[in-house]
């Protein structure tokens, strides 16, 4: 069944119709597991960027840590909650089964297991994109998301002088609150199989654990009282992924300096990270552009209420003001660019890596966003 507009969303849903109409800037978010979607305008068509880290705004960041990071600056912000509508998760449809780009694609992960069994490379990660011929209209495509990827924080973003993109990513980069840091190592795929039990092998475990031991040595010496979590499935659509959880309290490190360390994380570029990353600039046969990029909020002012319980007095609310980024990273996602949908997708190479299998990985991850180009 189509997908229509959501009429509780209508308001913010109008005024980003607007901003399109005179090629204004805009970003529609809404994150994981909530039903309020935030909305963010700015009035120019001016591309700011990041350089402290102190600015506030919305962050979207591109994969090359060295290329400029743009920031929205809201002029005006509006919030709606939406009613959630339960879709079939197991649904399925036709989807392409072009085999464009096979040959390419194993190639390049056979490049990149020789690296790995000849150099200092662990891992490393490789991507391919998708082009298919797309009118859709792009407010009908966030709605879908949406209602298909409820656990996933999903975006549909603009800038006239950058492009159009939109996503659902299961993945959060960090989330700092004051100087509470939060993040997350995610790495291993597997299909989803209905009333099957996923049964993860030795390539996606030691994937996995590469990225957790990357994230725990790039923070030692930056923060205190690390704590991480038992490695855990999670499902994102219809996949699964291996996930760790990382908490702890930044020391007198900037967000500048923390995200230096983590971004591009194993998760989507490799270790070493300088050396992956320059063989990803080289081999990959086109330009991630913001695909494994990050994007969210940064140092958004947030209340606090605490309420205090005192002997032979009335009950006192306390508000407190806190800063809070919380930033995603751009997984699962396609750029809208002239009456085509660019779909990015991409996997983990190890040792362990058989080249036919990484090309259905990233043919399983395709279906993410190709589920929302046929249902909507």
């Amino acid at each position: 069944m189509p997908y229509q507009e959501n009429n509780m969303l209508a308001q913010i849903l109008d005024k980003a119709k607007q901003q399109l109409e005179v090629n204004l800037p805009f970003v529609l978010y809404r994150k994981p597991n909530s039903t309020m979607v935030h909305a963010g305008y700015q009035s120019t068509s001016t591309v700011f960027n990041v350089n402290s880290f102190d600015e506030k705004g919305f962050v979207f960041a591109p994969f090359n840590s060295d290329s400029p990071i743009v920031l929205l600056k809201f002029d005006e912000f509006l919030e709606e909650t939406y009613e959630s509508v339960a879709v079939d998760s197991e649904l399925e449809i036709d989807y392409p089964s072009s085999t464009e780009g096979k040959e390419m694609h194993i190639e390049l992960v056979k490049k990149a297991i020789s690296k790995i069994e000849n150099t200092n490379f662990k891992k490393v990660v490789v991507s391919r994109k998708i082009e298919l011929n797309c009118t859709k209209n792009p407010f009908l495509l966030f709605s879908s998301l949406l209602q298909k990827y409820a656990s996933a924080f999903c975006y549909l973003w603009y800038h006239p002088k950058v492009g159009m993109w939109l996503g659902a990513t299961p993945e959060i980069l960090l989330k700092l609150e004051n100087k509470r840091l939060t993040t997350m190592s995610l790495a291993g795929t597997k299909s989803y199989e209905k009333d099957k039990e996923v049964i993860w092998g030795t390539k996606e475990l030691v994937e996995q654990n590469l990225v957790t031991e990357y994230i725990t040595n790039a923070l030692e010496n930056k923060v205190d009282k690390l704590l991480y979590s038992k490695v855990e499935s999670i499902r994102a659509g219809n996949l699964w992924h291996l996930r760790t959880k990382l908490t702890a309290d930044i020391k007198d490190e900037s967000l500048k300096s923390i995200l230096q360390v983590l971004h591009p994380t194993p998760a989507v570029c490799g270790m070493p990270k300088e050396e992956t990353k320059s063989f990803i600039l080289e081999e990959e046969n086109y330009k991630r552009a913001y695909y494994t990029g990050y994007l969210g909020e940064l140092n958004f002012k947030q209340e606090n209420l605490r309420t205090t319980r005192r002997k032979n007095t009335e009950n006192n609310a306390y508000k407190s003001l806190k800063t809070v980024s919380e930033l995603y990273v751009n997984l699962r996602c396609m750029q809208l660019k002239d009456a085509k949908a660019i779909i990015y997708v991409g996997g983990g190479i190890t040792k362990d890596s058989d080249p036919e299998k990484e090309w259905k990985e990233t043919v399983n991850k395709s279906k993410t966003m190709l589920f929302i180009l046929n249902t909507v």
